[in-house]
C-alpha cells in the first residue's frame, strides 16, 4: 500500500464514525452499513470469481463489522454465489438482515463448521468478526473460532481489519487471522501497515468532501461507477491453497 495513504487510528475511526451518523453528515447506521456491505462484495467478486470461487462463508461477530458482512453476504448471493453465514451472536439491532438473509434464502449455519468442513464445503472465507473498535483479548467462543480459521487452507479475506488485530500495533498477540484479502473501508487504519496479504481494496464511496478535508484523508478516485478501488499494487491472482 502506497505511503502517500493516510490511516485512521482507532479512536479517529470511531469519531469520524460517529460524525458521519451524526447531524453533521447526516448518515444512519443502517445507511453506511449497506454501503459499506456493497463495497465488500464487490471487492469479493472481483478477487474471487464466482466461476473459480462460487462457495463463501462468512464468519460475522456481534457489532457493525458483522453487519457489514451480512450485507455482502445478501449481494453476494444475488451475484450468483452459493452463500453461507454463521453468526453466533445477534444482537436484536441487527436482527432485520438476518431476516433479509433468510428470505432469499441464505444459509445461516446452527454451528461452526470444522476446519476440513470449511476446506471441503467452500472456497474463500469472509472475516467479518470484529471491527475498528475491537481491543483487548478475543473472549469465547470467539478464541475457539479464529484458531479454526487460522488453520484453512481457502482464501480469508477480512473486512475492515482482520480479526484479532489490534486496530492500531496490528497483530500483537499473534492471534489474529492472517488473510489473503483486505477491504479496508472509508479508509485504512493504522494496522494496514503491517498487512502482508496479496490484496488490499478500499471501500465506501460515501465519505463527504468535508469529512474528507476534516480528517486530512488521502483517497484515492472511484472510477465510474465502482463502489471499491484496489490499493495494493501489480496484484497476484489468489488461488485456492
Amino acid at each position: 500500500m502506497s505511503s502517500n495513504y493516510r490511516l485512521l487510528s482507532r479512536d479517529e475511526a470511531r469519531v469520524l464514525d460517529e460524525e458521519l451518523m451524526g447531524e453533521r453528515w447526516g448518515f444512519s447506521s443502517d445507511q453506511l452499513m449497506e454501503l459499506a456491505g456493497l463495497s465488500c462484495a464487490c471487492a469479493i467478486e472481483k478477487t474471487y470469481p464466482k466461476t473459480k470461487f462460487p462457495r463463501i462463508i462468512f464468519v460475522a461477530g456481534p457489532g457493525n463489522n458483522g453487519g457489514d458482512g451480512l450485507v455482502a453476504a445478501r449481494h453476494l448471493y444475488h451475484f450468483g454465489y452459493n452463500v453461507s453465514v454463521y453468526y453466533p451472536k445477534r444482537p436484536k439491532g441487527l436482527s432485520k438482515l438476518v431476516k433479509q438473509l433468510e428470505s432469499i434464502p441464505v444459509e445461516i449455519l446452527e454451528r461452526m463448521p470444522s476446519v476440513e468442513e470449511m476446506d471441503a464445503k467452500w472456497d474463500v472465507l469472509g472475516d467479518s468478526i470484529f471491527g475498528f473498535s475491537f481491543a483487548g483479548d478475543v473472549r469465547p467462543p470467539f478464541d475457539s473460532i479464529l484458531d479454526d480459521i487460522r488453520k484453512i487452507k481457502i482464501p480469508i479475506v477480512s473486512i475492515d481489519i482482520p480479526s484479532g488485530w489490534d486496530v492500531n500495533e496490528g497483530n500483537t498477540s499473534g492471534k489474529g487471522l492472517l488473510p489473503h484479502s483486505l477491504i479496508s473501508l472509508t479508509a485504512p487504519k493504522l494496522c494496514a501497515k503491517f498487512y502482508t496479504g496479496d490484496l488490499h481494496w478500499l471501500g465506501g464511496r460515501f465519505v463527504p468532501k468535508e469529512a474528507v478535508e476534516a480528517y486530512k484523508l488521502v483517497l484515492p478516485d472511484y472510477p465510474s461507477s465502482e463502489q471499491c478501488v484496489l490499493l495494493s499494487n501489480d496484484p497476484p491472482a489468489p488461488t485456492k491453497l
